[in-house]
């Protein structure tokens, strides 16, 4: 028997099986490589890496990494009311600074669930003495501070680090999601603030004192 042939004007005939990929070609788009970059930073519910873009563009690191910085001073003027930052390691929009006062009217206004004052002094504690454990966080805060822990655990904004050798009590530090809810590339970025709390010796007697 032979072969029927193809229709006329049927186009390519799709591959069988589910090996189908879909190819593209960055120059080609709309807004080339800058609009394509913008595309994923659109979708992306984490901070991605330059590396992570290059791959999926199939383009060089330097070159996503210069038109980053490009995007960058763009959005930096202001006239959008987002611009593209590195932040926690990686790639992200954000709300421009410029616009500050409008994104917080709409968060006091309910409209996103805020961390009660007990919640941001505990975490800012965290923040500054990591790793630090519920007891000294309490010390320093003067209450119990379990019911806010749990909190900023669920919140993602804290985790359990490591246990200490001597008392066997779980030390938090904080996350990679706080970095990034704090705009910050790193714990080194914090204000100094650190100064001004007690430090290990005075957290242990305080702890002790607490105890009965």
């Amino acid at each position: 028997m032979s072969e029927t042939p193809p229709e006329q004007g049927a186009g390519p005939q799709a591959p069988e099986g589910d090996d189908v990929q879909v190819a593209f070609d960055v120059g080609e788009l709309p807004g080339g490589a800058r609009g394509a970059i913008e595309a994923v930073l659109m979708v992306v519910e984490e901070p991605v890496t330059d590396h992570a873009l290059a791959s999926v563009l199939e383009l060089p690191v330097e070159e996503v990494r210069e038109h980053l910085d490009a995007l960058e001073r763009d959005y930096a003027e202001g006239r959008h009311g987002f611009t593209v930052r590195n932040v926690g390691g990686g790639w992200r929009f954000y709300s421009h600074a410029a616009y500050a006062p409008v994104v917080e009217r709409f968060i006091l206004d309910g409209q996103q669930a805020k961390l009660t004052t007990a919640s941001l002094e505990t975490l800012a504690v965290i923040a500054y003495r990591q790793p630090i454990s519920r007891a000294r966080v309490g010390a320093v805060r003067g209450v119990n501070v379990d019911g806010v822990v749990r909190t900023l655990l669920t919140r993602g904004l804290i985790t359990e680090v490591t246990k200490d050798e001597e008392s066997g009590a779980t030390l938090y530090g904080t996350t990679p999601y706080f970095l990034e809810r704090m705009g910050l590339n790193s714990l080194d970025d914090l204000p100094a603030l650190a100064p001004y709390l007690p430090d290990a010796a005075v957290l242990d007697d305080l702890v002790s004192e607490a105890r009965p």
